[in-house]
């Protein structure tokens, strides 16, 4: 006969699941600093204990049981994100500071990615809340307002990255896209641009890209430049109409016309449809995005970009779901975060 420890019987074959007594023990303080590390307090540690505990549970091989926890009604340390495309890089730069926020607090990130599926998505939501998650953060088009309202009205906190849902009463946090696009709008005036069209997705349901066709329109009007808007007839870009669109406004007017593309995939394709198209596309037409995207320094002269801190806003959204989770009253707010220009050849008129 094995002996075990009293109160853990252990099966035969399977050694026994480590636990917070044993992290406590081997690292030589007591529970409550423990349990202070895997929930809100680990700031009250200091950075020593922080490292007695780490090296503990390596030691040990120590996970935390979060879904018994939210059983027996304690808190999962757990915050749940839905998003409608993990491969955009908005998505990912986002995820980053949401990460690192959750990091910070004590927090564990679970993210599920829709593929701009209503359907997914409802299924998603159900699977979170299986979960027992604390909070939820939502980017997604917002076409499940009746799954999502339910899960407020029942009193889990959520907060939404970059655009509003109508219906929805929660935070939400994202660019100032009216300070975005006046930005990207007077450097092309300054740059002496006359004719300007804006490249977007569709805007249904979509609150930042109505907002951001809606500045535009009013801006370039405001500074006397003609102004055009076509949004694509469906998510994904396709190229041939991508292609088709650029070339009838190219060949619609002989005055210096630029590009503004509303985020940064529609920039990556545009400028993939350029190159296609021309044979010098950044003397002929000049190009600007919305999102700084890594390659923008590289291609041609430059593509200047009206950069978004997106890191900050995925940090900033789970900051203030975390207010919320602790009990900050109030309706919802929004927060929004400002743009700078990142001015490159791209939008550099070449005079003859």
């Amino acid at each position: 006969m094995t002996a075990s420890t009293p109160g853990h019987q252990s099966e035969p074959g399977h050694a026994r699941r480590p636990t917070i007594h044993d992290v406590a023990r081997d690292a030589g303080i007591s529970k409550t600093s423990v349990s202070r590390y895997f929930g809100h307090e680990r700031a009250l540690l200091s950075e020593a204990m922080v490292q007695r505990i780490e090296a503990a549970i390596e030691r040990l091989g120590f996970a935390p049981d979060r879904l018994a926890s939210g059983l027996r009604g304690r808190r999962t340390g757990l915050i749940g994100m839905v998003v409608a495309d993990i491969r955009n890089p908005y998505t990912v730069d986002m995820l980053h500071g949401a990460e690192l926020a959750c990091r910070e607090h004590g927090y564990s990130l679970l993210v599920c990615n829709t593929d701009n599926s209503d359907q997914l998505e409802r299924r998603h939501l159900e699977v979170l809340h299986g979960y027992s998650i604390e909070g939820l953060v939502v980017n997604t088009r917002g076409r499940n307002v009746a799954s999502l309202a339910a899960r407020r009205e029942a009193g889990l906190p959520m907060v939404l990255v970059d655009r509003h849902i109508d219906g929805l009463d929660c935070d939400m946090v994202g660019l100032d896209n009216e300070q975005a696009v006046t930005l990207g709008v007077s450097h092309l005036r300054d740059q002496r641009y006359q004719r300007l069209l804006m490249i977007t997705e569709p805007t249904d349901g979509i609150s930042s890209r109505k907002a951001r066709v809606e500045v535009f329109r009013h801006q370039a009007h405001a500074a006397g430049l003609s102004a055009e808007v076509q949004q694509s007839p469906q998510e994904s870009i396709d190229p041939d109409w991508l292609a088709d669109t650029l070339m009838q406004w190219l060949r619609a007017g002989d005055r210096p016309g630029a590009i503004v593309c509303a985020n940064g995939v529609i920039t990556l394709a545009v400028c993939h449809a350029l190159l296609a198209l021309l044979e010098t596309p950044f003397e002929q037409v000049g190009v600007l995005g919305i999102d700084e995207l890594s390659w923008c320094a590289l291609v041609g002269p430059g593509i200047t970009t009206v950069a978004q801190p997106v890191d900050d806003i995925g940090y900033g959204a789970i900051t203030t779901l975390l207010n919320r989770i602790r009990g900050a009253p109030g309706k919802g707010e929004i927060t929004t975060y400002a743009a700078r220009l990142h001015a490159r050849g791209s939008t550099t008129l070449k005079t003859t």
